[in-house]
């Protein structure tokens, strides 16, 4: 029989809301168990963009999404939360008034008095440029993000698309690769003006190149891209060499299994209240981009804040016999002790 890990409180989500809600938790005392389905903490912060810079984090004038997952990480350490990687929460049911069982794709059960979830816009999928033998080529030299701009180093690089992303990485890859060539399917960007300007700066001083057309195959040998032939919008047909390609067509988000939770859902999202963060399900939490309610902003500082609310609630229903001292880490000495700075 499989054991079950009994805790206080269950996350799904290991984005920056779910570990920021790790600290605010262990602040009041209380375990966290945390699940994810990607491979490594951070989220979209981390699988989507981990070397480029985050602006509005309030106290870090700059920080990379990476570098903000570690900080997190680090700040959470003292509270030992234990992660479960590559696992997917498949079911949830309801144990009385007091707890829930969840059980993962991997088979790990879980009894908890409350779940939080914290999951970014759900399980998040690039959406694949319509191209018959795309497959061939990912993983080995066609890549839907950028976990190390190093890796691209000297290489001859096509980007496609058109929105920020297309064009936050041409920008920030130019200095790095040995050429970039950006593909949109027309000369008109969706991306911020201010990035658009800056691309075309460097087409006029010949430091990338801009084509219009769309990528219709794909050529090379055993995953190596060698060229990508392109259908230009007036119907001539060319190739452009390249070693890799990234393609930026935007995410489909997927809510998964979690949508068959019994929770009320609009649009996709979570409602919740704005004192608790609870769902229409009494003891599950939404917190982060998942959740919506009347003036939602769907920023990182608002889910830090969100955490904060949320786990006071969650203290409250984890340990209803217990009156929650409200203390601040710049003077409470037993904060501090938890936290090992005392």
């Amino acid at each position: 029989m499989t054991d079950i890990i009994k805790t206080d409180v269950v996350i799904v989500g290991a984005g920056p809301c779910g570990l920021f809600a790790v600290f605010e938790l262990g602040l009041l005392d209380i375990k966290a168990h945390v699940i994810d389905i990607l491979d490594k903490v951070g989220g979209q912060c981390a699988e989507l963009y981990p070397e480029k810079p985050i602006y509005d984090i309030p106290g870090l004038p700059e920080v990379t999404g990476q570098g903000l997952t570690d900080n997190l990480l680090a700040q959470i350490k003292p509270f030992g939360a234990e992660f479960h990687l590559n696992e997917q929460v498949d079911t949830l049911e309801r144990l009385g008034e007091d707890g829930f069982r969840l059980t993962t794709n991997a088979g790990t059960v879980f009894e908890t008095k409350a779940v939080v979830i914290a999951a970014g816009g759900g399980s998040f999928q690039p959406k694949k440029p319509p191209i018959s033998n795309v497959d061939e080529f990912e993983k080995e030299s066609v890549f839907y993000s950028v976990r190390k701009m190093e890796a691209f180093r000297d290489k001859n690089v096509l980007i496609v698309g058109g929105g920020d992303s297309a064009l936050d990485w041409t920008l920030n890859l130019t200095p790095v690769c040995g050429k970039v060539t950006l593909l949109h399917r027309r000369d008109d960007f969706r991306a911020a003006p201010d990035s658009v300007n800056k691309m075309r700066a460097l087409v006029a001083e010949g430091r990338i190149d801009l084509k219009i057309g769309q990528v219709t195959e794909l050529k090379g040998t055993d995953g190596k891209l060698e060229a990508a032939t392109v259908k230009g919008n007036d119907g001539e047909i060319f190739d452009i060499e390249a070693e890799a390609m990234l393609p930026f067509f935007g995410l489909t988000m997927k809510l998964g299994p979690l949508a068959e939770w019994g929770i009320h859902l609009h649009e996709n999202l979570i409602p919740v209240d704005t004192e608790k963060f609870e769902t229409s399900e009494p003891g599950i939490y939404a917190i982060g981009d998942i959740n919506t309610y009347p003036g939602k902003l769907k920023l990182i500082l608002s889910g830090f804040h969100e955490a904060a609310l949320m786990s006071q609630a969650v203290a409250r229903r984890v340990n209803p016999d217990k009156r929650i001292v409200f203390q601040y880490t710049t003077s409470s000495t037993s904060l501090q002790k938890k936290l090992g700075v005392a």
